[in-house]
């Protein structure tokens, strides 16, 4: 039992005095290239997937 309270007490120490941690500022940054990035993937997707279902009834209206 002696282990885990270990574990726990040294985990708090490591998470409080040895990580450092991002400004604000620099979260908000990432926050937002996150987000653009994920439209410009989703858009890019979607793209791809309004060309092939089109491309699919085209295929099917000629057979």
């Amino acid at each position: 039992m002696s282990k885990v309270i270990n574990f726990f007490k040294d985990s708090y120490d490591e998470l409080t005095h040895k990580v450092s941690w991002p400004k604000y500022g620099d979260l908000q940054n990432s926050a937002v290239l996150v987000l653009v990035a994920s439209l410009i993937f989703a858009l890019m997707i979607g793209a791809i997937d309004y060309a092939f279902e089109n491309l699919m009834e085209f295929i099917y209206q000629e057979l």
